[in-house]
């Protein structure tokens, strides 16, 4: 499994143009048929850090092309994603891993006529909690469709 290259731009301009061309405006379906979504504003949560996620990160954005591999790989694994303000597992949050430690969580929803569809919530190198994600729970497909289905009936 060999990694996707990585992006060099000379400025954050044009990685942000990049994250719009591609995914903002692009169609991004993930290797099980599920079209995931990306809204402007999440560039500065996936390519930022610091304190507040206040300084851009270029060795972030470099890696902006793994965003779409990853979603589309079938050999992904996927694990639930953690809710920290609940401190629970959320079979309705989608953290899939493939290249290195490099993570990509969305959260999913169901459409109008009940398939699902996902919208990019974050990614980044989980140096310090990869093996906290690989020991969460497997994220599936029946698991993820009930919990929604709870929610929309509780509503």
């Amino acid at each position: 499994m060999s990694l996707p290259p990585l992006v060099y731009y000379s400025d954050e301009s044009k990685y942000r143009d990049h994250y719009k061309r591609v995914y903002c405006r692009g169609c991004i379906v993930s290797f099980d048929g599920i079209r995931i979504y990306f809204q402007p504003q999440r560039f500065e949560h996936a390519f930022y850090e610091g304190v507040g996620k206040s300084r851009f990160s270029p060795v972030r954005a470099q890696r902006i092309d793994w965003i779409k591999a990853t979603l589309e790989h079938p050999e992904a694994n996927l694990y639930q994603g953690w809710n920290k303000r609940k401190k629970i597992y959320e079979p309705h949050r989608r953290v899939s891993v493939v290249y290195e430690d490099f993570v990509v969580v969305v959260e999913l929803a169901l459409t109008r006529c009940g398939a699902l569809k996902g919208k990019f919530v974050t990614c980044y190198q989980a140096d310090n909690s990869i093996s906290k994600i690989r020991c969460s729970p497997p994220w599936s497909v029946e698991a993820c469709l009930q919990a929604l289905r709870g929610e929309r009936i509780g509503r």
